[in-house]
């Protein structure tokens, strides 16, 4: 469910200019009501002009994972908030200072890649189909991982579990809030596989590379609190009070969000993740995917089928208010 706040009229600040600019700047409706606007089948978006707060929630039609519906609605967001600060460059405050990913799916933030997907196009040999896939999740997560070359912080609130690309998508962002009972882990080597969009990359430059590698190769799902003490998670929220988590941090640095979005800025360029690097890794994915054997398959079908039960029980959104 997406946060609902009550979205009062902002006071307009009218600003000096004359002629057109003014006109067009007078005609021109508020950031929140344009996004308020926006149609996705399987997210859920909100400005909240009060916290400056852009919330995008997965709300997956399908299993929840990394659907190619899914990735186009998120590559054609991500994009429009590209546009809605080009389109309001000329306004004294900017759209929003922080982006927030979510999820409305009781207990899972997302299970990652599309492993019924893989299957079809690993047993049809389609090298051409599963690079595509992984082209277009690292063009989400790189967007993300740059905060979209805009001046705001990026969250991740992770109210569930998040697995595989889920865990990936969580780790592009600048902080990871997550509530306790969440869980976290890279499941790919249970089938002879391991995770190509984005986690040896991100996860290096928060634990370093021993670290990254233990935690790729052991297949382990870990808790938030675990995940917290090993410094990846940012910001443990009890369960349920994610988002007062999340308001409570943002309301603590609203005073220094230009700082604090200046050091993620200074983070990025001293310790990069480049698309050239992302691209390497998807390759060698994609080689790597073209060898499961039979066996493996079969434990990537089992898997698939464990989602699909487990998303048939989830009935009720999560409270995220």
């Amino acid at each position: 469910m997406t946060p609902s706040v009550a979205i009062p009229e902002p006071v307009q600040q009218q600003p000096l200019v004359f002629g057109r600019q003014s006109q067009a700047l007078e005609a021109r409706e508020p950031a929140h009501l344009e996004v308020a606007r926006s149609r996705y089948q399987n997210l859920v978006v909100e400005l909240d002009p009060i916290d400056r707060i852009y919330w995008c929630l997965m709300r997956p039609e399908g299993r929840p994972s990394f659907t190619p519906e899914l990735m186009r609605e998120a590559s054609d967001m991500q994009r429009s908030l590209q546009r809605l600060f080009a389109d309001r460059a000329d306004e004294a405050q900017t759209p929003f200072d922080y982006y927030v990913s979510g999820s409305t799916v009781p207990g899972i933030f997302n299970l990652g890649g599309d492993l019924g997907l893989f299957g079809e196009k690993i047993r049809r040999g389609d090298r051409e189909a599963l690079r595509r896939y992984g082209q277009a999740c690292i063009e989400i997560a790189y967007r993300t991982a740059t905060a979209f070359d805009l001046p705001v912080v990026t969250i991740a609130l992770v109210q569930g579990d998040a697995l595989g690309g889920g865990f990936e998508s969580a780790l592009a962002h600048d902080l990871i809030i997550a509530e306790r009972q969440a869980k976290m882990g890279l499941p790919e080597i249970l089938f002879n596989l391991f995770p190509g969009m984005g986690a040896y990359s991100f996860l290096s430059r928060r634990l370093g590379m021993v670290a990254a590698e233990r935690m790729i190769t052991s297949g382990r799902v870990y808790t938030a609190e675990e995940l917290h003490e090993m410094g990846v998670v940012d910001v443990l929220a009890e369960t349920g009070q994610g988002v007062e988590a999340l308001r409570a941090h943002v309301g603590q640095q609203r005073r220094k969000h230009n700082a604090h979005q200046a050091l993620y800025r200074v983070r990025r360029r001293v310790n990069p993740v480049t698309m050239s690097e992302l691209n390497d890794i998807v390759d060698i994915w994609v080689e790597t995917a073209l060898r499961l054997g039979e066996a493996d398959l079969k434990k990537m079908e089992r898997l698939t089928a464990a989602q699909d039960r487990r998303r048939a029980t989830t009935t009720m959104p999560l409270a995220a208010e």
